[in-house]
């Protein structure tokens, strides 16, 4: 029975991450490169000059540019990132991280569309607290007839943080250094032990 079910995974896993995906991530990004004007090379210098700035984050709950990068970046620079280019040079060589690159420039005007669309369709709730996201931005731009794509996207945002799939890499990183610091054969586990035991004595 499980090995049906990884069968089915696997294939599954096969032809999402294969070409289709790969296909929809470029095609979306060049489309809104296009439609948006190149945006991440024309305005590069405008965003540079905001963030190099000397603004100060104010006590009313603003934050600088710097502030606000830093932010959106502690949200999506991850173990993965660093991982995952090892990963795809070891899997790819090296062209890998080429097309890495070239996803990552024409995936800025995909990000950028995002961060538009959550900050034009966001709420304020009753306690004043500003709310935004997918699950708003799917409902109140797309109508109210969009409304299950929403709810199937808060589904798969629980799933995601139930089953641990967003921390797999973190897990096997702290899993592999505990494995190898406790490793009977290891030399730290015996340097560890060792003075544990000089103490007792």
């Amino acid at each position: 029975m499980l090995d049906m079910i990884s069968n089915f995974l696997t294939t599954v896993d096969d032809f999402v991450w294969g070409i289709p995906l790969i296909v929809l991530i470029l095609a979306t990004g060049l489309f809104l490169t296009a439609r948006l004007h190149f945006l991440q090379i024309t305005k590069l210098p405008h965003a540079i000059k905001h963030l190099i700035a000397n603004e100060k984050s104010g006590e009313d709950g603003e934050v600088s540019s710097f502030a606000a990068l830093c932010t959106a970046l502690s949200a999506t620079i991850g173990t993965g990132n660093i991982v995952g280019v090892a990963t795809a040079i070891v899997a790819g060589g090296p062209g890998a991280l080429f097309w890495m690159w070239i996803a990552a420039l024409v995936g800025t005007a995909t990000k950028y569309s995002e961060c538009l669309l959550a900050v034009k369709y966001r709420v304020v709730a009753e306690d004043g607290h500003i709310i935004g996201g997918p699950f708003y931005y799917i409902e109140n731009g797309m109508g109210k007839s969009w409304k299950w794509l929403a709810k199937i996207f808060a589904f798969m945002g629980v799933c995601v943080g139930l089953f641990g799939i967003g921390t797999f890499t973190q897990i096997n990183g702290i899993t592999s250094a505990v494995h190898n610091f406790f490793d009977a054969n290891n030399a730290h586990t015996v340097q560890l032990f060792g003075m544990d035991y000089s103490w007792s004595v």
